[in-house]
């Protein structure tokens, strides 16, 4: 096998391919395993996660050195299929009800992942979950900045926060629903209630 380095065709030892291909099957089933388990357990160790996996402690840790590392990873992995399913979402028309169905897809999002949120907010910093959530963030604001523009949504208060405030009203249901005070079939009604009553003009 040939790897294109500059200008330069380099041959790669069909060993070394051997050892990057199960890198990457053992990362996946690392990743796949964790998402498992977290759901199972917010508090899932790594020792639960590689047995999941079918892998040593040894090797977990060859490619993750700490739970905060794997959960970053869970965490970006989940965000990511998430966004695919997000993609699916018709965003044009009128931004209210357009808000309405991306309320309701996030939340079937976030009551799947919710385990994964838990285990988030223990392991990660609230300044690296802003990070990890940046690309549905963007979508959000375009959808907000839209929504202001037309007039139906307020604009005595930064986007930022208008922003910032639907994720954690999506996130703080979660967090309900798993503590047992929130039926988690009401929730997406709750949701679009309250963020209505944060955006939308009177």
């Amino acid at each position: 096998m040939f790897e294109k380095r500059g200008q330069s065709m380099v041959h790669s030892a069909p060993g070394e391919t051997a050892r990057r291909a199960d890198a990457v099957r053992n990362v996946e089933s690392i990743i796949g395993a964790a998402i498992t388990c977290l759901a199972r357990d917010p508090n899932a160790t790594m020792a639960d996660i590689a047995k999941e996996a079918g892998l040593g402690r040894v090797t977990l840790y060859g490619h993750f050195a700490s739970r905060p590392a794997l959960v970053d990873a869970v965490v970006a992995r989940v965000i990511e299929q998430g966004e695919l399913a997000l993609a699916e979402v018709d965003v044009d028309g009128d931004p209210r009800a357009t808000l309405n169905r991306l309320i309701h897809s996030s939340w079937h999002l976030v009551d799947q992942s919710r385990a994964v949120v838990v285990a988030a907010q223990d392991e990660l910093t609230a300044e690296r979950i802003r990070q990890l959530h940046e690309g549905p963030a963007a979508r959000v604001r375009l959808l907000i900045e839209r929504g202001r523009e037309r007039g139906d949504f307020r604009t005595d208060m930064p986007v930022s926060w208008q922003v910032a405030m639907l994720h954690q009203i999506l996130h703080g249901a979660g967090i309900e629903v798993s503590a047992g005070r929130l039926d988690p079939t009401h929730a997406p009604e709750l949701v679009t209630r309250t963020v209505s009553a944060l955006l939308e003009t009177r």
